[in-house]
């Protein structure tokens, strides 16, 4: 395991990377790590209140980023201690159109490291007016 400084402690971290693979770009296949799990559930692009202030995939993402970033607080928990994300997008290409300003808000509220991260295009999510769902697992070290 690779040991890094999440500021506090030192965070075990083992990115699981078959050796013929080639390297992701912007996550891992895998990682292994030891702490305290939390779980985020699918956090949209609301605000505290309920209400979109956009409409677009980068906007929703952006909010919904923050959300994990707010709930990921009350456990002690801040980005550098994610180590899996699942994103629900209801739109593929707008996704792709916008990912440069999904990966800015990304590296702004997240930061860059190497999660395992997965994407999956869905017809829709329960909140109509969503475009973007994203769930996490966190691990505070012990």
């Amino acid at each position: 395991m690779k040991p890094f400084q999440d500021g506090v402690r030192t965070v075990s971290l083992q990115i699981l990377q078959p050796p013929d693979w080639p390297r992701p770009r912007g996550y891992s296949n895998g990682v292994a790590v030891r702490g305290r799990l939390v779980f985020v559930a699918g956090m949209i692009g609301w605000d505290a209140e309920g209400r979109f202030h956009h409409d677009d995939t980068a906007g929703q993402a952006r909010q919904a980023l923050a959300n994990v970033v707010a709930v990921l607080a009350e456990a002690g928990a801040r980005p550098e201690h994610i180590v899996r994300m699942t994103w629900y997008l209801t739109d593929k290409r707008e996704y792709l159109a916008q990912q440069k300003q999904v990966g800015a808000a990304f590296r702004e509220l997240i930061g860059s490291y190497n999660a395992a991260m997965t994407a999956v295009e869905v017809q829709a999510l329960i909140e109509d007016r969503a475009k973007v769902e994203i769930e996490v697992t966190a691990v505070i070290p012990d």
